[in-house]
């Protein structure tokens, strides 16, 4: 009994620890309506480069997922708590020249959401409600 005791005392201080060593952020954008420009897009994200991945592992990228409806992108990263995010991104892009080659590429598909300001593309999308259920059942 002693040893299971201890056992969930450890996960639970791993669990918490480790989700609070690292925070979510989430992004939006349109891709432009041009004739094949979501497919491009689409494809270039079904093999991302090797570099530009080592570039966000380098840079300190926990994870990056990225969803979709038709033209609109959201992308979903997570990061260490408190990190500079365009601290990252530049050490991202400058990890090797090929992360700067597919930023500029992929800013080629990318257009901003309406409301955006002028040259504006990515916007980080603001949570306004969260639920959290820590019923398990039974």
């Amino acid at each position: 009994m002693k040893l299971t005791a201890i056992v969930l005392i450890f996960f639970f201080a791993f669990t918490s620890c480790s989700e609070q060593e690292y925070e979510q952020h989430i992004y939006a954008v349109s891709i432009s309506n041009e004739p094949n420009k979501l497919q491009e897009y689409l494809a270039y994200h079904a093999s991302v480069w090797p570099e530009v991945e080592a570039g966000f592992k380098l840079a300190g990228y926990k994870e990056i997922k990225m969803f979709r409806f038709e033209q609109f992108i959201v992308m979903q990263i997570k990061v260490p708590a408190g990190a500079n995010l365009s601290e990252m991104s530049k050490k991202a892009a400058d990890s090797h020249p090929r992360c700067a080659e597919w930023n500029q590429l992929m800013d080629t598909y990318q257009i901003g959401l309406p409301g955006t300001s002028s040259g504006q593309k990515w916007v980080e999308l603001k949570e306004f409600y969260s639920f959290k259920s820590f019923y398990n059942g039974s």
